[in-house]
Formats: C-alpha cells, structure tokens, sequence
C-alpha cells in the first residue's frame, strides 16, 4: 500500500475559495479503484494549512489517479490561487491490526 502525506499553505481565502474543488476532488478520488483513502483536512491550530492523507492499493492505481479529469480540474483550481508552499511525502507501507 501506498500512503501520501501532503501539506499545502495558503491563505485562509484561498482555501475557502477551493472548497468545493477540494470536496470534488476527495469525492471522486475516492471512488477511484485502488483508493483506500483520500482526505482534506484544515489544521485546527493553523487555518492557513491543509492536509491531504491518501491511501493507494498500488502504484499503478495512483499513476492512473494523476491523469483522471478530476485532477486536472483541481490542479486547475490550484492554479488560480497563490498557494504558500506544498510539501509531498510517498511512503510503501502494510498495515497491521491496532494495537499492535
């Protein structure tokens, strides 16, 4: 299994304005095959950063999530909006029972 870790800043109008592309892009990217799970948060403590934690059965089904439409349209909807920085991690992970 795949886990992605992102963490975008921007301003807090700016994610506002990307709501909706955020909760299209979530939605879709989740009913993708091989998506486990794709979520958006806003850190409680810093309004101006977001995360994004996804879960991939394999690399293929994320290669194939990079071309899908709903992630042009929200690489689109990024664009249009200053972002302070975006930082990406890529880890292979199994998962084990909790508590292990």
């Amino acid at each position: 299994m795949l886990v992605i870790t992102a963490r975008i800043s921007a301003s807090a109008d700016a994610i506002n304005a990307l709501t909706p592309a955020i909760a299209a892009m979530e939605q879709a990217s989740r009913a993708e095959e091989g998506c486990f799970d794709y979520t958006f948060c806003r850190e409680i403590n810093d309004p101006n950063t977001i995360r994004i934690v996804e879960r991939w059965e394999s690399e293929a089904a994320l290669k194939a999530h990079f071309v899908t439409p709903h992630m042009a349209e929200f690489q689109a909807a990024m664009a249009q909006h200053e972002l302070g920085g975006v930082e990406v991690s890529a880890f292979e992970a199994t998962e084990v029972p909790f508590p292990a």
